[in-house]
């Protein structure tokens, strides 16, 4: 029973995961950012490879789930050595992503951060009309205009892409504003992680006592029978 109710929340936990990879991957603000980046900036590579790891989790604990709960009711050992293996690749991407958002708990939201500045500078310069646009985008994805800066020159720009809202009542510091709206995203998805962390091991340990329980009945079922030559 506590293996079915387990793989239950395992399997929520991988469609959430999925969720929120697909959600990341193809939204507004992170596809706009993905898109202006240079190549030189990380975040393009963080935005694929953060959406490509998440699918494959998704998939992993999902099917550990599914396997988990077929390996109890059919009472199979190789079922239950597979739904344990399932459990154990998850745990192996788990550990290495939790550990890559601590040690690099800054480095997603300088490489946005890092876009913005770029496309500011380059429309103050006024040497691009296309990054005019792109600035416009990103202001009225984010709400938020501008940013401060030490140059006396910036309320041209801001009065071009702000929208007419945010320029009107002196709207937020878009580096202020990217900032919290990734630090409340990285949070939720270091939370997620560490729930799915402590599920997988769960799950691991539920698998290993459903294959040791197995495969002892299925010898104790043995004992003591005879075959006639």
């Amino acid at each position: 029973c506590q293996l079915l109710v387990t793989s239950l929340c395992v399997m929520l936990l991988g469609l959430s995961i999925a969720t929120l990879s697909t959600v990341t991957h193809y939204g507004l603000r992170f596809t706009l950012i993905s898109n202006v980046s240079l190549d030189s900036n990380a975040y393009r590579v963080i935005h694929h490879t953060a959406f490509y790891f998440g699918i494959c989790l998704s998939m992993s604990l999902i099917l550990a789930a599914l396997l988990s709960s077929a390996a109890m009711v059919r009472e199979s050992q190789c079922l239950t050595a597979m739904g344990f293996f399932c459990f154990a690749l998850a745990f192996c991407g788990l550990i290495p992503a939790a550990c890559w958002r601590y040690t690099h708990s800054t480095e997603v939201e300088d490489s946005m951060m890092d876009v913005y500045d770029f496309v500011y500078e380059e429309v103050r310069r006024n040497t691009s009309s296309f990054r005019r646009h792109e600035l416009t985008a990103i202001h009225e994805a984010f709400q938020c205009c501008g940013k401060h800066s030490p140059f006396g020159d910036t309320t041209n720009v801001e009065n071009k892409t702000c929208p007419s809202s945010q320029v009107h009542d002196e709207g937020q510091d878009c580096l202020e504003e990217i900032q919290d709206f990734l630090k409340k995203h990285m949070d939720f998805v270091f939370s997620l992680l560490g729930i799915a962390i402590g599920f997988t091991v769960y799950g691991m340990i539920l698998t290993s006592f459903l294959w040791f329980s197995i495969h002892f009945s299925s010898n104790l079922y043995r004992k003591g029978k005879y075959i006639l030559r």
